[in-house]
């Protein structure tokens, strides 16, 4: 991939994820991006955190769900993004880790739909553990305006 065209693509990634909402609260931050996988990831925070210490399972699934619309996005036409329409997670260990991550693979990008998998680890001391899985299925529609 053009190194130019991989380094406009992280700078949209981080733009939109640096936006007002969950992501820019909750810390997101973009890691990797090439055309179809994306990797984000999140530093532990309490108020992500459930009552055991553990990340809460929303912010797992709110990691995975703009991680593979960061994915699924790479893959289209400038001008166009994916959006959720169906997003399944399993939650695999509780997440535990100073940070998760999710890394989103596009399974398959179509003119109106895209079908997106998505991992999600939890790092303690330096050991990665998969915590989560997902798979998403998103819409393709037209850039929304960015304030």
């Amino acid at each position: 991939m053009d190194d130019d065209l991989s380094m406009e693509m992280i700078d949209l990634l981080k733009k939109v994820t640096a936006a007002s909402g969950f992501t820019h609260a909750a810390g997101v931050e973009v890691v990797a991006a090439e055309v179809g996988t994306v990797t984000l990831a999140l530093a532990r925070k309490p108020e992500l955190l459930q009552f055991s210490g553990s990340f809460h399972g929303g912010v797992l699934a709110g990691l995975a769900d703009h991680c593979a619309g960061a994915a699924a996005t790479t893959t289209l036409a400038p001008g166009k993004i994916a959006v959720t329409v169906d997003l399944h997670i399993n939650y695999l260990a509780p997440a535990h880790g100073e940070k998760i991550s999710a890394t989103a693979q596009c399974v398959q990008t179509g003119s109106t739909l895209c079908v997106v998998s998505v991992s999600v680890t939890s790092t303690r001391a330096g050991e990665a553990k998969v915590c989560a899985i997902a798979t998403v299925t998103l819409r393709v529609v037209g850039m929304p305006r960015m304030a």
